[in-house]
């Protein structure tokens, strides 16, 4: 992806200008399924953009080439409910999510563990 600019368009003159855009924006809008996929198939997911729950659900259901009427079924829930689940701005229980995996014939795995020290963490002492 190229530089990003915006032109503006002056009609008395009829020359371009180019502007660059302001830095420091970032997305509002949440990506729709088929971008947030793609990015993430070819590595170009940008690292502040996260992995929503529900955009996982719906690749996990995907992979096993089930659909929403069929996941339904097996979870023993509505079609709309499965809808709801693979949005970007779903927020599953984990039990839901053991369950959606165990659907699909995958485990689910919840793992904690310590932090390591940062580096660039700078420490102020107080004088």
């Amino acid at each position: 992806m190229g530089r990003a600019t915006r032109i503006l368009r002056i009609p008395s003159d009829r020359r371009r200008v180019e502007l660059p855009l302001p830095t420091g924006l970032t997305r509002r809008k949440p990506r729709v399924y088929q971008e947030w996929k793609a990015l993430k198939d070819w590595g170009k997911l940008p690292a502040w953009n996260s992995e929503p729950p529900g955009y996982l659900l719906r690749e996990l259901r995907e992979n096993a080439d089930l659909t929403q009427t069929t996941m339904s079924e097996r979870l023993d829930c509505s079609q709309q409910a499965i809808a709801q689940a693979e949005r970007w701005g779903a927020n599953p229980t984990a039990k839901f999510m053991q369950l959606w995996a165990a659907a699909v014939g995958q485990d689910l795995e919840f793992r904690f563990r310590r932090r390591k020290p940062r580096d660039s963490v700078l420490l102020i002492e107080p004088k």
